[in-house]
């Protein structure tokens, strides 16, 4: 039995449990006729999900063939190769008051950041976090953007302490929004399409900068956006700003996104100006990357029932909301199938999504002999009693999954540092070059961090590996947007 339902995002990975499974009603079914074993349907897995070398291998190349077709014309690929129209990266130079707003799943952060130039760098910063009431994510334009606008003014009156705004200038903000969209300035983008779970109404087609400038208008506040930007070139942005050597930044959170700094020359199908600086920042939306990837049934089944089938097939196999999802499939699979669990189902169990990704990381720390945590996991979220072999099988899925996602992100990162060696020959893996990660899926799963990093050592060799660095840049995407709006203040810099 399937039910179809549209994804939340994913929870925070900080999970605690209880130290005993408290007895509560279950509501369960009946399982089908025993015709095959749990061994069977997680080796089948196993084999389906396998990424040996020739499969990264074929990955990275093709990532690089879709990212050039990309840049050669529009629509030339599944990859959209969106200009961002950064040309000026942070340099230290910057000084004074900036905001950011950072909007890429259920929740929104705003943050200002008071910012001293050389010398003192950043001075001081804050932030606070917004939930999105689910309804909003399926509302109008104006109320998801009326919202957010309101919890920007409520924490712009609390300005004060070590944050001053010089006088006689209006308050600029970077605003970080994580969906694809059709920059047409650093400072405008029409939205091409809403994904990570939202419908939003009224919004595609439209300029999203101009929609939250009427809506702060509606607000009173008094504030301009001066950058637009998404959460991979924010944190390409943060990154940089301490560190000269970051050419690539990737986001594996909710979603997944990367974007790479590009020569201006390599981009046929850039019309107009050039950049002053003969580079630019390429958003890749890399997330509708689908070419030569290793899918099971259970992949094909949930994206069939996805909000948005047939699209965002990268993404759907390696960022945190789905690796959740696709286990509870498999787990679905062996209780009716197999019996995994006995001779009934947990209702919850039939419930898209129930199991949540934060849930997967969490079972697979677990080092306990009887694993423990994992019963007390599949208890709480998917009400199911499980025995120590269950729960074994259970986190051999999890294993499986997490491995693929990982190694297939890392032959992703693979890919746009091939392209990039390719035009300039030496200038990537001849030197050290960091790639800037972010978001909680890698931050917090520590086994799909390790088949990441595996993957891109298999891919490039020992040599040539020692010299990408992979590294996390903790929530550099809000303090990225803040920069990128010092960047391109209309008040310049006093330098």
């Amino acid at each position: 039995m399937s039910v179809t339902a549209s994804p939340p995002a994913v929870r925070s990975f900080c999970i605690t449990r209880s130290a005993k499974i408290v007895s509560r009603p279950r509501v369960v079914m009946a399982v089908r006729s025993n015709t095959i074993s749990a061994a069977s349907i997680l080796t089948k897995l196993q084999k389906d999900c396998a990424t040996p070398l020739p499969v990264l291998r074929h990955v990275s190349d093709a990532m690089a063939d879709d990212m050039r077709a990309g840049l050669a014309t529009e629509d030339g690929s599944d990859l959209k190769m969106i200009l961002s129209y950064v040309d000026a990266l942070p340099t230290g130079n910057e000084k004074g008051l900036f905001y950011a707003l950072d909007l890429g799943g259920t929740n929104f952060r705003v943050l200002r950041v008071q910012l001293g130039g050389k010398e003192e760098r950043v001075i001081s910063t804050e932030f606070e976090q917004v939930s999105i009431p689910p309804e909003l994510m399926f509302g109008t334009s104006e109320e998801l953007f009326d919202f957010i606008a309101s919890g920007l003014a409520k924490f712009a009156q609390k300005e004060g302490g070590k944050f001053h705004l010089q006088q006689g200038r209006t308050r600029e903000t970077g605003f970080t929004f994580s969906f694809p969209v059709k920059q047409t300035s650093i400072d405008s983008g029409i939205l091409i399409k809403w994904t990570k779970g939202f419908a939003v109404s009224g919004t595609a087609g439209k300029d999203v900068v101009a929609c939250l400038n009427e809506a702060m208008k509606r607000q009173e506040l008094d504030m301009r956006v001066s950058a637009l930007v998404n959460d991979a070139v924010g944190t390409l942005a943060g990154a940089r700003y301490w560190d000269d050597d970051v050419m690539v930044a990737v986001i594996l959170g909710t979603g997944t996104n990367a974007c790479y700094v590009e020569r201006i020359d390599a981009i046929p199908k850039l019309q107009g100006p050039s950049s002053k600086s003969g580079r630019t920042i390429v958003n890749t939306e890399w997330g509708a990357f689908s070419n030569g990837l290793p899918l099971t049934e259970f992949d094909r089944e949930m994206d069939a029932e996805s909000i948005n089938p047939h699209e965002q097939i990268f993404e759907k196999t390696i960022s945190g909301m789905y690796l959740g999802e696709i286990v509870r499939r498999v787990l679905l699979r062996m209780a009716e199938g197999a019996e995994l669990f006995g001779h009934s189902v947990p209702e919850e169990l039939l419930m898209p999504f129930a199991l949540r990704t934060p849930d997967i990381c969490a079972m697979q720390k677990d080092t306990s002999k009887d694993l423990e945590e994992v019963g007390l996991i599949l208890y709480d979220v998917v009400g199911v009693n499980s025995c120590t072999n269950a729960r074994k099988v259970v986190i051999d899925v999890c294993d499986t999954i997490a491995k693929r996602g990982g190694r297939l992100a890392g032959a992703g990162i693979v890919g746009i540092l091939q392209k990039m060696e390719h035009n300039s020959k030496g200038l990537i893996f001849g030197k050290r070059t960091v790639v800037a990660m972010d978001g909680g899926l890698y931050e917090h799963y520590p086994q799909y961090r390790r088949y990441l990093q595996e993957a891109v050592t298999e891919l490039l060799g020992p040599e040539i590996s020692r010299n990408i660095v992979i590294e996390h840049s903790k929530d550099g995407s809000g303090i990225g947007a803040a920069l990128l709006a010092a960047t391109n203040s209309k008040y310049g810099h006093d330098f």
